[in-house]
């Protein structure tokens, strides 16, 4: 089996590096996919990120798709109570279309967040703040 991947394999690895002590393909330090953690103490900031990693490419991509003005959306992490806690912030016009009528497009976008952060082992919360 060769090293490269053919289409419809999804997460799959080849024979070779499977048990070997290598750290994959062309997995550096960092890498999302490289299993080997991080390469060195992290900062706070930088453990939040890495922590719900996940869960915040996939708010940062709903909210900028939503928003009508998406060099607006702005999203901060910060580490609270054993959970990584997620604001977006959009400009005024957008906040109805980030919390849909009744809240359910708000709902939607937590109950998304909530499987992206559980990929990540973390429990994440989402603040969609009125500025």
């Amino acid at each position: 089996m060769s090293g490269e991947y053919e289409a419809g394999d999804v997460n799959t690895v080849a024979s070779d590096h499977v048990g070997s002590d290598a750290d994959g393909p062309d997995y550096g330090p960092g890498d999302v996919n490289d299993r080997r953690g991080p390469a060195s103490g992290p900062t706070t900031e930088t453990a939040n990120r890495a922590e719900a990693s996940t869960a915040l490419g996939v708010l940062t991509y709903l909210a900028r798709s939503l928003a009508d003005d998406p060099d607006a959306v702005v999203v901060e992490t910060e580490r609270r109570r054993g959970s990584v806690v997620l604001r977006v912030h959009v400009a005024p016009g957008d906040m109805g279309r980030v919390i849909g009528r009744r809240g359910r497009t708000a709902q939607a976008i937590r109950t998304l967040l909530a499987a992206a952060g559980a990929r990540d082992g973390t429990s994440v919360v989402v603040d969609i703040v009125d500025d």
